[in-house]
């Protein structure tokens, strides 16, 4: 069957929301509003699959919530247009979820990179959930149906577990979802889309690390609630090397700190790292660095703004995720009937 284009993705709450969230993620949000009809979530369900004291308890949890969402709506998605919501909200993410750890295999989530590397090596001491979020992932996608998912590369393994899930559920239930008038299949096999110069963005201080929130030092990431002054600070604190940029792409290679400074030029100016370079190849650092203070201070001082501004208004935030919240769970409510039906629950 023809399945409607929708795209999902979510947001954890888990604070400091840096510049790797909004070129990785939400600046690629609110570009497929123009093409797709879109869900955005912010995932709080899986960020309390970590030990509270990473997540930070209850207060810095709704917190957090409230900042994602305002972060959406200040680099531009509409959730007028779209919806956007937290998946708390929405039952059908934890009853879609049990039937999926009931069709995915342990061998499969035993094969899920990130679980290993969030473990750690006290593995035996990971909560169930962490375990198991692929398949609360699966269900966050499937409850919509969604045919695109926007990722990153890290998260790539788990977009084609979805879609296995997908796949084994169709097969395991064929008759059932052929007898229930869904034709051939009822989920979508999913496809990612990860697209654009600078889908990892990576640290300042190491540029063979993710950029991250949990990285002890401020310096190593710009926050989206940065001001001009900091931003400006941390870009010409940014480790670098003593040769001056490349001319062409081919001479970033080994060079991961000058890689990740120009990806982030690319990115937040909508061009190619070879563009560039076609502009800054043979100059300093310190040139370029100039340069990027500026471009990076346009783009994101208007957002920080208006997301310390959205924060101070959360009865208005709640007032969104309440109706994207709505909205959301009058598609969840169809698919949540149609997977019982298939399994042969008894509904009222």
């Amino acid at each position: 069957m023809a399945f409607k284009e929708r795209v999902f993705s979510g947001v954890q709450p888990t604070g400091n929301l840096h510049l790797g969230n909004y070129l990785g993620a939400i600046k690629r949000f609110v570009e497929l509003q123009a093409n797709y009809d879109c869900i955005y979530c912010v995932v709080d369900m899986h960020a309390i699959t970590v030990p509270l004291s990473v997540w930070g308890g209850p207060a810095e949890l709704t917190r957090n919530i409230r900042e994602v969402a305002a972060a959406f709506i200040a680099c531009g998605v509409d959730p007028k247009r779209h919806i956007v919501f937290n998946q708390s909200q929405v039952s059908g993410h934890a009853e879609l979820a049990w039937v999926f750890n009931c069709v995915a295999r342990l061998g499969w989530l035993n094969r899920m990179t990130q679980f290993k590397d969030k473990a750690g090596k006290d593995r035996e001491n990971a909560s169930v959930g962490l375990y198991a979020y692929p398949n609360l992932m699966a269900a966050d996608i499937l409850l919509y149906r969604a045919t695109h998912v926007p990722v990153g590369e890290d998260q790539k393994q788990h977009v084609e577990l979805t879609r296995d899930i997908a796949q084994k559920f169709n097969n395991d239930f064929h008759e059932s979802i052929h007898q229930h008038g869904h034709g051939e299949a009822f989920f979508p096999l999913t496809e990612p889309l990860i697209q654009g110069p600078a889908t990892r963005i990576m640290s300042f201080r190491d540029g063979t690390k993710k950029m991250s929130k949990s990285d002890p030092s401020d310096y190593s990431r710009i926050n989206l609630t940065d001001d001009a002054d900091a931003i400006a600070q941390k870009i010409r604190k940014a480790k670098t090397d003593p040769e001056p940029l490349p001319s062409e792409q081919a001479g970033l290679t080994k060079r991961p700190e000058a890689d990740n400074l120009v990806g982030i030029y690319a990115a937040l100016a909508d061009i190619t790292k070879g563009d560039v370079l076609k502009d800054f190849g043979g100059s300093q650092f310190s040139a370029f660095k100039g340069a990027l203070v500026d471009l990076a201070v346009a783009k994101l001082g208007p957002i920080g703004a208006e997301m310390k501004r959205l924060v101070r208004d959360p009865t208005a935030i709640d007032a969104v995720l309440v109706d994207g919240a709505d909205r959301a769970r009058t598609i969840a409510d169809e698919t949540m009937k149609a997977v019982k039906d298939i399994v042969g629950f008894v509904r009222r």
